[in-house]
């Protein structure tokens, strides 16, 4: 087997690494590292993040680094201010015992002063964003004429930000340049165009498609209709009382919003997205490296930046459209040869999605249901027993507080108090989980929907007949708008200028949210619970009063998918929000 002491590389490196603790090197690391060691050249790496490929170019770059010459002689181009700083990081410790090296990372979100003051001390390796470095060129502020090695890392990342042109303008500016080194996930059609652009005869070393079948990766998917997707999140964090993990979303407007609901309900998460300055964005990781927060809510730009080896769970909240990107995603967990977990909240509709992913990490997912009530307070009951049975109190702590408690509890029968205990630290869940929903999308139909009781709302739309409506057009509009499943519609009447119709009672608000964003033919859409006007009137023929209905017998009161009362406390609406007691992801005190 292959070793970091197998390479011809400076002793000041040998001895860096060492003291790092590496000692095999990777799959990308063992075939990039001594081509570029003993003759550089240009080369395209492919492989997926948390592969090691900083340190399969950190290596030979400071291998080759003149540190007599006070120029900048390395450049290394990333697409995200955490990735920069990051490699900035990682640089200077592999070139920790070369004296006399410079390693400056330059980025946007902080002030361009201390930057300026930075690279006029004439660093050898510079770490930059495009967009900073441009600025800074632009200044006059750094020289690029002496500039021996680029290394585009996440190249594919850094063209889907929008950055070709400033990479064309950057890579314009080194006349000196002798090597490229580009390293990416995948090889895009934009990828290779920069390669023919700027690089000659280039060699290319991949392992991407190793790196898609990490088998320590547990791929977990949970089936859910669109507008319970919160529910189910929220249901899947009380459900694995020690995640330790990152949400993902698509927009940073999810990532935001999705956190923001999350931090009122309690759960300690935090939003990490590009809207946000570098200093809230580095505080933010900060608290998560040091297990401050549970998980972070990121998009996927600003993922990039995350290097945590003990990450437990990645959640997709919603899918990416490419598949590609799962893989980036699920590779947060199971690094360093630990296991890991990726669990993915879809729709039926997106079945097929999963199923393209699965070809494409060569690995089957797992379809779970999403824990019902008593499985969730059971489960947090057991998490619970385990924290309280792997305790170990201080000695002092006995010491000092013998007798009050002893006193106190002197009159309490051992199994009442542990009873006391565990329902002070399970309450607020056993109220949040009293009345629950069944939140895994039924794929039985009508039928399994009457079982479950759930209330139906009635909604006014301000479409009808006049507008080209019928029954089929308006399941079609709601169902296509929402992510709806159309077995969830009921009693559909349509009228010249208006219709109604039934939808389950926890969806109406989600419905309405969404419809009335939208137009139909042209003409704003508009919509009211029906209990807030008048039935009368309208005109309009429809079958026995309801056009297209499908009559389903009613049902009031709670839905239950399992008995949590044996546990004690009270009953709560469904949705209701939780406040107090330290139960929340097994951090205790710190909801």
């Amino acid at each position: 087997m292959i070793s970091f002491s197998d390479f011809s590389m400076r002793e000041e490196l040998t001895r860096a690494i060492s003291d790092l603790g590496f000692e095999t090197p990777t799959p990308i690391q063992q075939k990039v590292i001594p081509q570029l060691l003993s003759e550089p050249i240009d080369i395209i790496g492919l492989a997926q993040t948390g592969t090691g490929k900083t340190a399969a170019y950190g290596i030979p770059l400071l291998h080759h680094v003149d540190v007599s010459v006070r120029h900048v002689q390395c450049l290394v181009l990333s697409p995200t201010r955490e990735l920069c700083m990051q490699i900035q990081e990682e640089m200077s410790k592999y070139g920790s015992h070369i004296r006399g090296l410079r390693v400056t990372a330059v980025y946007g979100g902080v002030p361009i002063s201390g930057q300026i003051k930075d690279v006029r001390a004439n660093p050898q390796v510079i770490v930059a964003t495009p967009g900073r470095l441009i600025d800074l060129l632009e200044r006059k502020a750094l020289s690029l004429e002496h500039l021996k090695f680029v290394v585009l890392d996440e190249a594919d990342e850094m063209l889907n930000m929008g950055f070709r042109e400033d990479i064309d303008v950057i890579l314009k500016n080194t006349p000196a340049r002798e090597h490229t080194w580009l390293f990416s996930a995948t090889m895009s059609n934009e990828v290779r165009g920069i390669a023919k652009r700027f690089m000659k005869d280039w060699k290319e070393f991949s392992v991407a498609a190793a790196n898609t079948t990490n088998e320590n990766i547990d791929h977990q998917y949970f089936v859910a209709n669109h507008h319970n997707r919160f529910e189910t999140l929220r249901r899947l964090l009380d459900f694995n009382p020690g995640i330790y993990g990152v949400i993902f979303t698509r927009t940073k407007q999810d990532a935001q919003e999705v956190s923001e609901k999350l931090m009122k309900m309690g759960y300690m998460v935090s939003p990490l997205h590009g809207d946000m300055d570098q200093k809230m964005r580095s505080k933010v990781m900060e608290r998560f490296k040091s297990k401050q927060l549970q998980c972070i809510v990121a998009t996927d730009v600003a993922a990039r930046g995350i290097d945590v080896n003990d990450i437990t769970h990645v959640i997709n909240y919603e899918l990416p459209d490419d598949p590609e990107v799962y893989t980036h995603r699920s590779g947060r967990t199971a690094r360093a040869g630990k296991s890991g977990i990726c669990m993915s909240i879809v729709s039926p509709k997106q079945i097929s999605n999963v199923r393209q992913i699965e070809r494409l990490v060569k690995q089957k997912f797992h379809k779970s249901d999403i824990p019902d009530g008593a499985e969730v307070v059971r489960k947090r009951l057991f998490f619970y027993l385990e924290q309280i049975a792997n305790a170990e109190p201080a000695h002092d702590f006995a010491k000092l507080y013998h007798d009050s408690i002893h006193e106190t509890f002197a009159e309490v029968d051992k199994d009442e108090l542990i009873r006391k205990l565990i329902w002070l630290q399970l309450k607020d869940t056993i109220d949040a989980y009293q009345n629950t929903d069944d939140l895994n999308a039924g794929y039985e139909g009508k039928d399994k929907d009457r079982t479950r009781g759930n209330k139906y709302v009635r909604l006014f739309i301000n479409l009808g007949e006049k507008d080209g409506l019928t029954a089929n057009t308006l399941l079609k509009f709601i169902t296509e708008s929402t992510d709806i499943q159309p077995n969830t519609i009921d009693r559909m009447t349509v009228r010249d200028m208006s219709s109604f119709f039934n939808v389950p009672g926890d969806a109406a608000e989600f419905i309405m949210e969404q419809l009335s964003t939208k137009k139909f033919k042209g003409r704003k859409v508009r919509l009211e619970e029906a209990e807030q006007r008048s039935f009368g009137g309208g005109g309009g023929s429809s079958s026995g009063g309801e056009r297209g209905g499908r009559p389903r017998p009613g049902g009031s009161g709670p839905r239950f998918s399992g008995d949590v009362r044996s546990f004690g406390g009270g009953s709560s609406d469904r949705g209701r929000e939780r406040s107090g007691g330290g139960d929340r992801g097994g951090y205790k005190g710190k909801r």
